[in-house]
C-alpha cells in the first residue's frame, strides 16, 4: 500500500494513494514529498525506477534484516530504525524495521506490517501543516522521534513486570518466577540490541555524515540522542534488578532447602534414643534381667520420653527451631 503526501507551500495539503497519482508528482519535483510504502510487494520497482534510489539501499529494504544504521549515498541518504512492540505476557519482544530514503525534497518511508507509529505520523500529517511545512530534515526528525517515542509503552510494560517480579521473588518463588526472570531479561537484551545500534546512528547524524541533515536541525536529533542513552540506561538497570531477583530466588530456595534439612536432622537425633532403647531390650536372649522388672515396662516409657524431651529442649535452646 502506498500512501503520499504532497506539501507546498501555500496550497493545500495533497493526500494520495496508489503508484500512478505519485509518478506525476515525483516529476514535478516541486513542495516536499513524503511516501509511505506498507509491504514490501512491488517495492523494488518504485523505489529505484520512480525515485532513483541506489540498489544497495533497495536491497537492504527488500532483505529487511538490516541492523540500525544511516548511510549517505550520491543522490539520497538512507536509515535502517527499528520499532519494538510487546503484545502479551508470555511472548517474546519482536521487532520491525523501517527504512527511510531522504532528500532535500523526498523522504520514502517503507515498512512490512501496519504500525500505530505511522497511524500517529499520518494523522499528524493531515491534520497540522507544522509537520510537512519545515522541510524533509524536520520530516525525517518527526519520524525518528516517532519510532523512538514508541519505546516507552514497552519499556513501561516490561518495567512494570520487573516490579512485579521482585514482589514474587519476596513473597513466593516458584519455578514461574524464575521462567519469568529469565523472559524478562531476554527482552531487555534485545531492547540493547536495537537501541545501542540506533543510538550510533543518530551519532553519525550528530557528527554531519549526513549532508541533508542542517547544523540547525543536528539540535532537534540531540534530543534523540539522548532519549536514546535513557533507554539503555533503563534496559540496564532492569536487567541488574533481575539479576539481583535471581540471586535473591536462589538463595529462597537454598534457605527453604537447609530448613528442610534441619527439621529431618532434628527428627533423626530425637528419635536416636528410642530407636537404641528398642533395639537395646528387643535383642533375642534368654537373660536380660531387665525384662523380668516388675516396673520394667513403665521405666522404659520414662526413659525413652525423658531423653526425647531432653533432646528437643536442647534443640529448642540452640535455636535450632
Amino acid at each position: 500500500m502506498i500512501n503520499f503526501y504532497h506539501y507546498t507551500e501555500g496550497e493545500k495539503l495533497r493526500i494520495g494513494s496508489g503508484e500512478s497519482d505519485l509518478k506525476s508528482i515525483v516529476r514535478s519535483n516541486t513542495g516536499l514529498l513524503w511516501t509511505d510504502i506498507e509491504g514490501l510487494a512491488g517495492v523494488e520497482n518504485v523505489l529505484i525506477e520512480l525515485f532513483g534510489f541506489h540498489p544497495l539501499a533497495v536491497e537492504d529494504t527488500l532483505s529487511h534484516r538490516s541492523i540500525p544504521k544511516v548511510e549517505e549515498y550520491e543522490n539520497h541518504a538512507f536509515a535502517v530504525f527499528k520499532l519494538l512492540d510487546y503484545s502479551g505476557e508470555d511472548e517474546e519482544l519482536r521487532d520491525s524495521e523501517v527504512d527511510i530514503f531522504l532528500t532535500d525534497r523526498v523522504i520514502v518511508t517503507v515498512h512490512e506490517n501496519p504500525h500505530r507509529v505511522f497511524d500517529f505520523l499520518r494523522t499528524n500529517a493531515v491534520e497540522s501543516d507544522r509537520m510537512m511545512s519545515r522541510g524533509s530534515e524536520l520530516l525525517f526528525h518527526a519520524i525518528v522521534d516517532a519510532v523512538v517515542d514508541s519505546f516507552d509503552l514497552t519499556l513501561e510494560v516490561l518495567e512494570s513486570q520487573v516490579d512485579e517480579i521482585e514482589e514474587r521473588v519476596l513473597e513466593e518463588p516458584d519455578d514461574r518466577v524464575v521462567k519469568g526472570i529469565f523472559r524478562l531479561r531476554r527482552n531487555m537484551a534485545m531492547v540493547k540490541r536495537v537501541a545501542s545500534p540506533q543510538r550510533e546512528a543518530l551519532a553519525r547524524i550528530l557528527e554531519g555524515k549526513l549532508a541533508v541533515i542542517s547544523d540547525r536541525a543536528k539540535v532537534f536529533f540531540r534530543d534523540i540522542y539522548d532519549h536514546l542513552n535513557r533507554i539503555n540506561d533503563i534496559a540496564d538497570s532492569n536487567r541488574e534488578t533481575l539479576i539481583a531477583a535471581l540471586e535473591v530466588y536462589f538463595s529462597s530456595v537454598s534457605t527453604k532447602t537447609n530448613n528442610a534439612i534441619k527439621v529431618l536432622t532434628i527428627f533423626t537425633a530425637a528419635l536416636m534414643p528410642p530407636t537404641f532403647l528398642v533395639g537395646l531390650w528387643g535383642m533375642n536372649f534368654k537373660y536380660m534381667p531387665e525384662l523380668e522388672w516388675e516396673y520394667g515396662y513403665m521405666v522404659f516409657w520414662i526413659l525413652l520420653l525423658l531423653t526425647t524431651s531432653g533432646l528437643l529442649v536442647f534443640f529448642k535452646k540452640k535455636k535450632l527451631f
